[in-house]
């Protein structure tokens, strides 16, 4: 081999080390962000352009928004007092979470917005969200205020009538939404994904 040819094969195989060294940093970084990547149960919304924000009353007159509940994680769910099944069984679930949390249920808020203002009173959230947790709030729109918080969220809602004016119920949405503790809503938890699932997305979130 010439005195040329070596040094032109020395710069090659250089060449190489260098791109291989660059494509190996490259990779590990790819590695390093897809590991720090939060892997959460239920369904990752970070980012979503809806379910950002509120102004409404809670079962005590005071208006609240998400704003209100900064260094928590907040979970809203929206139904009605006389939901025979999914509403109660959410809100006790979340209870039970609150448990499962140990110290840090203190930084775990409960929100119920009720899609039936008609019968669902101040009075009436307040006596039903007893039933839970002392800390959790009910949250009460306006009857013309539901539909265009129904569409800010995303939540499907039907008045199904009943026999009497006043014993029609309400087909809904059945997941919750979960805010972060700067006040960003990150999750969406199906119906039925059961407490330990959530949980573990919530100590998540608190951790990060």
């Amino acid at each position: 081999m010439s005195v040329k040819n070596f040094f032109l094969a020395r710069r090659n195989a250089i060449k190489s080390v260098a791109v291989c060294a660059l494509l190996a940093g490259a990779t590990g970084l790819l590695t390093a962000c897809s590991e720090s990547k939060l892997q959460f149960s239920s369904i990752d919304i970070t980012g979503a352009d809806y379910a950002r924000d509120f102004a409404l009353a809670d079962h005590n007159g005071q208006k609240r928004s998400i704003r209100d509940f900064q260094g928590k994680v907040v979970v809203v769910f929206f139904g009605f007092t006389q939901c025979p099944d999914v509403c109660p069984t959410s809100m006790a679930e979340l209870a039970e979470i609150k448990k499962m949390l140990g110290t840090d249920g203190a930084r775990l808020q409960g929100l119920f917005v009720t899609l039936d203002p008609e019968r669902d009173t101040q009075a009436v959230l307040k006596a039903y969200m007893g039933n839970f947790d002392p800390g959790f709030l009910a949250l009460r729109p306006e009857l013309d205020q539901v539909p265009q918080l129904a569409r800010d969220f995303k939540i499907f809602y039907k008045k199904v009538e009943g026999k009497t004016p006043g014993s029609y119920t309400l087909d809904h949405s059945a997941g919750s939404y979960v805010f972060d503790p700067s006040g960003r809503v990150r999750l969406y938890s199906r119906y039925g994904s059961g407490a330990p699932a959530l949980a573990a997305d919530i100590r998540l979130l608190l951790k990060s």
